[in-house]
């Protein structure tokens, strides 16, 4: 099967503290990847590295059959690699649609201080993508107004609009209630489905983990301690120990 995404001999060391330490990874088309690890495990400088913010001091990162090693983070979204952040990273005082035509406009390269945003975009587009993650009728509210799992979803619809291949999600749940979880991941994933993006995502709660991933990469020590089915990782003796706390 050909990887969408692999990794390496990858490596990274700040100082003394070695964050990737010899990374091979694949990832195919399809999957759902949730990625758990203990905060300082290297999860996040994983992704910093995949997605361009980081560049490794040695080894190689390949994006549909391409080396994308080192390339800027803008050059890797036009490629079709999307990513939401822990913090979602909006235009706070732009309403939920600006947000979206936004983006569109950054895809399409339509964005001009000549041009407005409602000329620049399919407004289908954007009406289609804010349905899909529940927002439409927000979509007058400025970003600011939105409650924290909100956000979290207008960040994705944004990376949606630049019509990506594969979605990093660096802890989308994080900051929201234990009671909208499941229905924020609910919505993500069957966004995902609907626009056949393969998903992967870093997530503590493992009973998300459980719920929506094919497949489960344990991070201990700057590397894949174990990756596989959720059942087979989640039952290792060193990632109930090291990562989930139990014997």
């Amino acid at each position: 099967m050909t990887s969408l995404l692999s990794t390496r001999n990858l490596c990274l060391r700040f100082g003394g503290v070695i964050a990737a330490d010899k990374i091979d990874f694949d990832l195919h088309r399809g999957e759902r990847l949730a990625v758990i690890g203990q905060n300082g495990a290297g999860k996040t400088t994983f992704i910093n590295i995949c997605t361009g913010f980081l560049k490794p001091d040695q080894g190689q990162v390949m994006f549909n059959g391409q080396d994308v090693t080192g390339r800027e983070p803008r050059h890797l979204v036009r490629m079709g690699l999307g990513r939401s952040f822990q913090l979602p990273q909006l235009f706070l005082d732009h309403t939920v649609r600006q947000c979206l035509e936004i983006a569109a406009a950054a895809r399409t390269g339509h964005m001009s201080w000549l041009t407005a945003l409602t000329d620049a975009v399919d407004a289908r587009e954007v009406d289609d993508t804010l349905a899909l993650v529940g927002l439409h009728e927000r979509s007058h509210l400025p970003a600011m107004a939105l409650p924290e799992g909100q956000r979290k979803l207008l960040d994705v619809a944004m990376a949606l609009m630049l019509k990506p291949q594969l979605m990093i999600m660096d802890e989308p749940t994080s900051g929201v209630g234990s009671d909208s979880k499941m229905q924020l991941m609910d919505t993500v994933m069957q966004a995902m489905a609907e626009r056949q993006v393969t998903s992967w995502f870093v997530e503590h709660d493992i009973d998300i983990v459980k719920r929506y991933a094919t497949r489960v990469a344990a991070w201990i020590g700057g590397r894949i301690a174990a990756d596989g089915e959720p059942d087979d990782v989640l039952q290792q003796p060193q990632v109930k120990l090291e990562i989930l706390g139990t014997r």
